[in-house]
């Protein structure tokens, strides 16, 4: 399982021309699910991305958390994130997991956030989306 953080002072997804998730100072998440990955694999990379600390504090100093400046977070899955680019120009996905278990995968990720953050929009899986933001930094952090 893979998240790509960002850092970001506002994101959004759009598709077809209509925002379907949209959040402020907080984190974008791109969300890969691997052949292999579980929930217990979930919960393990929930709490990291729940526990970083990478906002400033009021001395400059990266100190604080999601939690600690009730930053907001938009989830995306993104299975492109395990793209194998080793033979030739055309990328394969063979390490990604079934599109199933991905999304089951994907709502459970959801689910927890949405126990520990108030505010938690999402991306629609499977679908062609446009997303936006402004990285704070920039800020980009890869958990697996």
């Amino acid at each position: 399982m893979k998240f790509l953080i960002q850092r970001v002072l506002n994101a959004q997804v759009d598709i077809a021309g209509e925002t379907v998730g949209k959040i402020g100072k907080g984190y974008m998440i791109l969300i890969g699910v691997g052949e292999d990955d579980t929930k217990e694999i979930a919960d393990r990379l929930i709490r990291k991305m729940l526990a970083l600390r990478i906002f400033a504090d009021e001395n400059g100093k990266t100190n604080l958390s999601i939690k600690d400046v009730g930053g907001e977070l938009l989830l995306v899955s993104q299975f492109t994130l395990y793209a194998n680019c080793n033979k030739g120009n055309r990328p394969t996905f063979n390490g990604a997991g079934n599109p199933a278990l991905a999304n089951e995968l994907y709502e459970y990720i959801i689910a927890e956030c949405k126990k520990e953050i108030p505010v938690v929009q999402t991306g629609k899986f499977g679908a062609d989306m446009q997303v936006s933001l402004t990285n704070d930094g920039p800020f980009t952090i890869m958990l697996e």
